[in-house]
């Protein structure tokens, strides 16, 4: 190796030579090289710290969460002594702030540590109560029936000057009404309204509840208008509030009168209001009506309490109504209910069991939305045989048609056809809609042949819509079958036309022109729309000779009915016009007449420039006096506007 003198003689002499190239050698120099080193030993250095941080960040507290608090707090207070418990609240690590006290006290901890930890916590530094701490106290002691300390609460949140609002004024009212005094309570609601407190639906609500319970009606009924008044809109609760007062008196048609207009407003009744009418139902025995909010029920996947189901168990066996809605509407309950009914035959029993809760099963799981779950439990019952209600195989199928879940569905309509089940109409015209945004129109045939088998009816329109679209599909042998399964009252003008479309889309204009004349034969009425697929078809196919005779026979039908269309016009106008020629000889109300007739038969038939002359031409003549131009004026804009608008669609001037 050389040395670093002879390393620098030997670039000496070469310097004139690579000049550039030594030039650069200056970065590779020991002094650079050295100084490298440094960082190096920093980065190793860095390293072995890391250990350490990782040990300190293992050594952190996990977080406390305030839920966790809260329970620790209540657990303090509901199994110590009041000194063992403030000694143990002295030493806990919380900053006591008004959300902390106020989530303590709504654990509702008894009443005499409520209070005390509520004075114990105002001698806390820089804490300060407030209308919640403060409302939450007045609650805890207006449900344990201390008025007296509860107004001694409200004296001192006045004296203190804390904020009432209006929270705190709908708690007063309802434990002072709780307690029997509603002088209290409407004393409390005018302090209210008087301190410029705004009541909201809430405060009205419970008002409301409270002059109602205590037979003050009138009064009730004036806080609702009110209410309707102040731009207020009635909630759920408030809704169930005036249909108990109407159930309660014996009212139930106008009850359940409001139990469909609040759905109309959307506002849907929930679980809490159906249990309370459903239970008056059942003390004053009114079964007709209870039926009708168990169907509610049903179909909105709401059940009732187990109170509330035993006492509608017992009124509907009573009555000798039938409990069968009852047991669908609460499927959960249907095993002990099964159990109470004694029966012979203990095999019909359990068979029973177990599809109710099959049933019953499906049915949580369509609440909630979860048809994969639904698809294996339908496989699996039908390996087992197990036939479910035919109402939620229809739902099933429904769903998974909106979800455009094509196989799901096709294996619910094959689990109700092996088990016999007949689905509703709505399901098999889901299934055919589906089937046909999916091009499977072999698939929607086959449906449309077990929907006729079992009694239901396609439509006119519907099946001519799908035999024309089998047409446009080149599906001429689909189109027939279908065609042939549908009964003699659907086979229409529409439905033949949309074979022969058919027929003439694949090429087969042999078969459209017998489909044509099978149609006259059987006495079914050749429509313009039927002309113009025969002439579109045949143009299409080359058919020249029959083309031409075709086209001879849309024109013929064409200038008929352009021709009865005038002529009908034209005879009423006609008529009118004779006997309004000679005004002054007629009454005034015989002219009246005469143009009402004409008025309501031009907005009957089709409108042409010759009807809108006639009415033009008399509607000043005729309508002279002043009642009757103002009953008739906006009648005679309409008319004529109609008139304008369908020449103008119509083309004609």
């Amino acid at each position: 190796m050389f040395s670093s003198n002879g390393t620098r003689e030997f670039l000496k002499n070469l310097r004139p030579f690579f000049g550039f190239l030594i030039s650069t050698t200056k970065p590779f120099s020991s002094e650079r090289i050295f100084k490298q080193k440094k960082p190096i030993k920093k980065i190793h250095q860095k390293t072995n710290k890391s250990p350490k941080l990782s040990v300190r960040k293992e050594n952190v507290d996990p977080k406390v969460y305030m839920r966790d608090i809260i329970s620790k707090v209540y657990n303090i207070l509901k199994y110590s002594t009041w000194d063992s418990a403030q000694e143990q609240l002295e030493n806990l690590c919380i900053k006591w702030d008004s959300y902390t006290v106020n989530q303590v006290l709504k654990t509702h901890p008894p009443m005499e540590k409520a209070w005390l930890f509520f004075n114990w916590a105002s001698g806390r530094k820089n804490f300060k109560h407030d209308q919640y701490t403060y409302t939450t106290m007045l609650d805890i002691f207006g449900e344990a029936r201390r008025i007296s300390s509860m107004k001694y609460v409200f004296q001192q949140m006045q004296e203190k000057g804390i904020k009432i609002d209006v929270v705190t004024y709908t708690s007063l009212l309802h434990w002072m009404s709780n307690d029997g005094d509603v002088d209290g309570a409407v004393k409390f609601w005018e302090e209210m309204k008087l301190k410029g407190c705004r009541p909201t639906v809430v405060s009205y609500t419970a008002y409301m509840k409270i002059l109602f319970d205590h037979k003050r009606v009138k009064v009730a009924t004036e806080v609702y208008k009110e209410m309707l008044q102040s731009g207020l809109s009635p909630n759920c609760y408030t809704y169930t509030v005036l249909m108990e007062h109407l159930a309660c008196s014996g009212k139930f048609n106008e009850a359940l009168e409001l139990f469909s207009k609040m759905q109309e407003a959307g506002v849907q009744p929930d679980k809490a209001t159906c249990n309370i009418l459903v239970e008056i139902c059942c003390r004053t025995g009114e079964t007709w009506a209870m039926m009708k909010i168990l169907q509610y029920m049903k179909e909105n996947f709401l059940v009732l309490r187990y109170s509330v189901y035993q006492k509608t168990l017992e009124t509907l066996k009573m009555a000798g109504e039938s409990v069968e809605i009852l047991r669908q509407v609460n499927q959960h309950f249907v095993i002990e209910h099964i159990k109470e009914e004694k029966t012979d035959k203990f095999g019909e029993t359990a068979s029973g069991n177990c599809s109710n809760v099959d049933n019953g099963l499906v049915l949580n799981l369509i609440n909630k939305q979860n048809l994969v779950a639904v698809d294996y439990l339908l496989a699996d019952m039908m390996d087992r045989g197990v036939q479910l209600d035919s109402k939620i195989i229809s739902t099933i199928i429904e769903l998974n048609s909106a979800n455009c879940r094509r196989n799901s569905a096709l294996f619910a309509f094959e689990y109700s056809v092996k088990l016999g089940l007949n689905v509703d109409r709505i399901a098999y015209l889901a299934l055919i809609g589906l089937s046909i945004r999916t091009n499977s129109f072999s698939k929607a045939v086959e449906i449309v042949e077990e929907m006729v088998r079992e009694g239901h009816s396609l439509g006119t329109q519907q099946s001519a819509l799908l035999i024309y679209h089998l047409g446009c599909n080149r599906d001429p042998v689909s189109a027939a079958k279908l065609f042939s399964v549908l009964p003699d009252g659907e086979k229409t003008t529409s439905a033949y036309s949309a074979l022969i479309g058919a027929y003439f889309s694949s090429g087969n204009a042999n078969k459209g022109l017998e489909t044509l004349q099978i149609m006259k034969n059987n006495g079914i009425n050749v429509a313009l729309g039927t002309y113009c697929v025969l002439v579109a078809g045949l143009e299409k196919c080359g058919r020249a000779s029959e083309l031409e005779f075709y086209r001879k026979e849309k024109k013929r039908m064409q200038a008929e009915r352009n021709l009865q269309a005038v002529s009908m016009e034209e005879t009423i106008f006609r008529a009118v016009a004779t006997r309004t020629d000679d005004l002054p000889f007629r009454s005034k109300s015989e002219n009246i007449a005469d143009w009402i007739m004409l008025m309501h038969r031009v907005t009957q038939k089709e409108f042409s420039p010759f009807a809108l002359r006639g009415v033009r031409k008399y509607r000043n003549d005729v309508i002279t006096t002043k009642w009757v131009r103002k009953v008739w004026w906006q009648m005679v804009a309409n008319v004529e506007s109609a008139c304008v608008l369908n020449m103008a669609n119509t083309g004609t001037t």
